[in-house]
């Protein structure tokens, strides 16, 4: 990436009944976020007017049917028109079929602009997993959502969490509990640990260590609570070890995160990471999807329903996301560069 050229990131503003359009104006007009890249936003206009009048904000809106007709010379927020039949009729604060399908659009669009190299990285704010499903789209969370908007194989796209320095990444996500400790075989948590590694190294991390959780309670105590960290994730450590990566564990995920020299850790189950990264970063945790061709990225939070349209959302995630991935060291420019 040239010092010079700043990166283009595409923000999709999610659920349009939530926070989201809220709080990517405001890191879209966020003094660093500026500086660090050129943003545009991806929405409905009248979805992003009506939430401006309502929270306060006063952009001046730049809208745009391409990519290549925005222009970051002067002081406005451009935006990527993706129309929406019913986009001014949406109702702020309540879930509906319509906000789903907003939503994903948004998201859809976005994605398409990246994997055409009209941006460098995407940036996603919040969905409503109960508007999408109330619209009958299939959506699980993003990681899997960018695999098929992308092409790539589902079951080797991973979400890492990242705050401060702190880096993790999950084997699953958005299942149950039984489903989940079905879906970890050898193979998968080869395959996570693998592409950790991988985008370790492409975040600068020339020889990441990683550390790894086990399943079980005090990571099976040596058996005495479960045998999957002995047949399962013990020997996928082995495996990668043996293929020149530096990985430890597996070990508790209730104290692993104390331990000092890692670059980043691999939890087995949702909440195991997910509850490390909510009570040490409450507000500031970005989502990064690995495993995709592309660089994407979402806030860790939900789209805050009870507070959208108040012009009280804190935008504190989004800017964290943006930053990070603004800093994200680039294969190539975009096209529209």
């Amino acid at each position: 990436m040239s010092g010079k050229t700043k990166i283009k990131i595409a923000i999709p503003v999610g659920d349009p009944a939530g926070i989201g359009p809220e709080i990517c104006l405001k890191a879209a007009l966020d003094p660093a976020v500026r500086a660090a890249c050129d943003p545009i936003l991806v929405s409905d206009p009248d979805v992003l007017a009506r939430h401006a009048a309502a929270c306060g904000i006063r952009p001046d809106l730049q809208v745009v049917e391409r990519v290549g007709g925005a222009d970051w010379s002067r002081n406005h927020l451009n935006v990527l028109a993706c129309r929406q039949p019913d986009g001014d009729k949406i109702p702020i604060g309540k879930v509906s079929a319509a906000a789903g399908r907003a939503s994903i659009a948004f998201c859809a669009a976005a994605v398409k602009t990246a994997m055409a190299h009209e941006v460098d990285a995407v940036v996603a704010a919040p969905q409503n997993e109960t508007s999408i499903a109330q619209a009958g789209i299939k959506f699980d969370g993003h990681p899997s959502f960018v695999a098929r908007q992308t092409g790539s194989d589902e079951n080797a796209v991973y979400m890492m969490l990242c705050f401060g320095d702190a880096k993790i990444a999950h084997a699953t996500l958005h299942q149950s509990v039984r489903d989940a400790i079905a879906a970890i075989t050898r193979e998968r948590v080869v395959s996570v640990i693998e592409e950790t590694a991988r985008t370790l190294r492409r975040m600068g991390i020339e020889k990441p260590r990683i550390a790894v959780s086990g399943i079980n309670p005090h990571a099976g105590e040596g058996g005495l609570f479960g045998r999957e960290e002995i047949e399962i994730v013990k020997p996928a450590i082995d495996t990668v070890v043996a293929g020149g990566l530096s990985v430890a564990g597996p070990f508790g995920a209730d104290t692993m995160f104390h331990m000092p020299g890692f670059d980043a850790f691999v939890v087995m189950l949702h909440d195991q990471g997910h509850i490390a990264a909510k009570l040490l970063a409450q507000h500031a945790a970005a989502a990064l999807t690995i495993g995709t061709p592309i660089l994407f990225s979402s806030v860790a939070h939900g789209s805050a329903h009870d507070i959208a349209g108040k012009g009280i959302a804190d935008p504190a995630a989004m800017i964290e996301a943006i930053l990070r991935l603004s800093k994200a060291p680039c294969a190539g420019k975009s096209a529209a560069a």
